[in-house]
């Protein structure tokens, strides 16, 4: 069944909100900050600051407030040709790779003291963002990922997906690979690289190697700890990541990102750039979508489903917890246990999508309805792992219990998504008082009419919270007050709700959608 996959890309003045829509649901948000520091992905080269022997591990400034993590099982067997290749770099007599000679590779149960020295310079690429008190989780096994392949320095090997079911194309990535593939360097073939022709895998191949080149001339004149090679920004990142035939728009409002993102999937799917569109209008992109309404209703503790069944999402420092409940759905025919597999089944889908859009990582426990019979227990686990399937993030789900309680593990890179829908009255500030409402619409007369006598406006469009249209808009059509100024001012009036807007807010726009400054 093929689902069909939006991007919709707002831009603030802070950063860039992204929202992946499928068939129309909210399933993941992003937020790309202009000021933020981390992505994993980033390379830096790192001083190291201190050597812990006890946890065989060392933490490592890269200008972070809190130096980074980084323990002995992820500095890469060939940890000393890394290093190697950075002092080298460093010192201004950078190796060529196909001419690069190896050292021999660190043994994997070995002692970070016996490797890593303080203050070491060292090459480390951001493996895990900064979560609450604790800094960055670093590795030295360097990856460089693009669209079709992961370009790994040093290790020589050509790995495919495990997602490619063919052994026939598995083969022949593998076959075209080794030819392609220079000295020096190893290659992981992605998923979406199935069917795609050599030529394009060649191109890419070719854009992560010059990738590297650069990362080798920003080392001679780095001075640690410094950022050598930024990932691409969030919203190229997850273009990368999902795009595919059944993506099937990007909408944007602004008109720098729309020539960004049309010039990156022009590089990786010439053709496909016209799926890249730009919003205009006087609602939001985010409204226009959708998205805003979405996410007011599914980022708070409690999740209503469709059913009238409802989540409970609870949080620890240790684990989070989701407890599924029947809310108001009935029992079918008064039959308890078709009643909590039908429950069950729907939130096995709704926690899915709540654990991506969240991004919610480390131990998660979920109680279920009840269930007697082990089949309905094995049927709403394979519902849970199916809808599972399309997460990105690495998971691992546990069979569901005699208890009812399923359990899910699934990785965390960077901090989940938290947004508060409770909100402060913006009219009020929380005091519980506002101006009187017929001061409001007093105030929205008043300038109707200045609009229409001394602007000479023939046409106007009223933007207004909802619950103000439809009180201008209440009662018999010829009777309402929308329909009184319309009268009274001979004005061709428009009035549209927007739920972005607060109860006291108001714009006026013109019939090209440009909004109206009233003096």
């Amino acid at each position: 069944m093929n689902v069909e996959r939006e991007l919709i890309i707002n831009t603030t003045p802070t950063g860039a909100e992204i929202a992946l829509l499928e068939d129309k649901q909210l399933v993941e948000i992003h937020r790309d900050s202009f000021s933020s520091r981390f992505n994993v992905g980033d390379l830096y080269l790192g001083r190291v600051k201190k050597i812990t022997p006890g946890l065989n591990a060392c933490f490592v400034d890269v200008g972070f407030e809190r130096d980074a993590f980084l323990h002995y099982t992820d500095l890469n067997p060939q940890f000393k040709s890394i290093y190697k290749y950075t002092k080298a770099a460093q010192d201004g007599r950078p190796y060529s790779m196909d001419k690069f000679q190896r050292e021999p590779d660190i043994v994997k149960t070995g002692k970070i003291n016996n490797v890593i020295s303080k203050s070491q310079h060292i090459l480390v690429q951001i493996i895990k963002e900064p979560i609450q008190t604790k800094g960055p989780r670093l590795s030295c096994e360097i990856s460089l990922p693009g669209r079709y392949l992961v370009l790994t320095p040093f290790n020589e090997v050509v790995g495919v997906s495990r997602k490619i079911a063919s052994g026939e194309e598995r083969k022949r990535l593998q076959k075209a690979i080794e030819q392609l593939r220079p000295k020096g360097f190893g290659v992981i073939i992605r998923t979406v690289a199935e069917n795609v022709p050599v030529q394009k895998l060649h191109d890419d191949l070719n854009n992560l190697v010059n990738q590297w080149k650069e990362i080798t001339n920003r080392l001679q004149s780095a001075q640690a700890p410094q950022l050598i090679f930024s990932e691409s920004k969030k919203t190229n990142t997850l273009l990368r990541d999902v795009l595919n035939d059944s993506f099937n728009r990007v909408v944007v409002n602004d008109n720098a990102i729309q020539t960004e993102v049309k010039d990156y999937i022009r590089r990786i799917s010439p053709g496909s750039e016209k799926m890249v569109l730009m919003h205009s209008g006087p609602k939001s992109v985010f409204e226009q979508f959708g998205v805003t309404r979405q996410i007011k209703g599914l980022f708070g503790r409690t999740v209503n489903m469709d059913s009238g069944a409802y989540l409970i999402i609870e949080h620890t420092e240790a684990l989070h917890v989701i407890d599924v409940n029947s809310g108001n759905k009935s029992a079918v025919k008064g039959d308890q246990e078709a009643n909590a597999v039908s429950v069950n089944m729907e939130a096995a889908r709704e926690i899915a999508r709540q654990l991506r859009l969240r991004d919610l990582g480390g131990i998660i426990i979920v109680d279920f309805i009840d269930m007697k019979n082990p089949e309905n227990k094995k049927a709403v686990y394979n519902a849970l792992k199916n809808a599972m399937a399309g997460d990105r993030a690495k998971h691992t789900i546990l069979p569901i219990s005699k208890f009812g309680v399923a359990q899910i593990t699934r990785q965390r890179v960077r901090p989940e998504v938290n947004i508060s829908t409770a909100e402060v009255c913006p009219t009020c500030n929380g005091t519980g008082k506002i101006e009187a409402s017929i001061l409001l619409l007093e105030d929205i007369e008043r300038k109707l009419k200045h609009l229409v006598t001394i602007q000479n406006l023939k046409a106007v469009n009223l933007m207004v919270h909802p619950y103000v249209a439809a009180y201008l808009k209440k009662g018999w059509f010829f009777r309402s007050l929308y329909w009184q100024w319309r009268r009274t001012y001979k004005v061709k009036l428009k009035v549209t709700s927007s739920d972005d807007f607060h109860y006291m807010e108001y714009r006026f726009f013109d019939l090209n959608e440009g909004e109206i400054n009233v003096e």
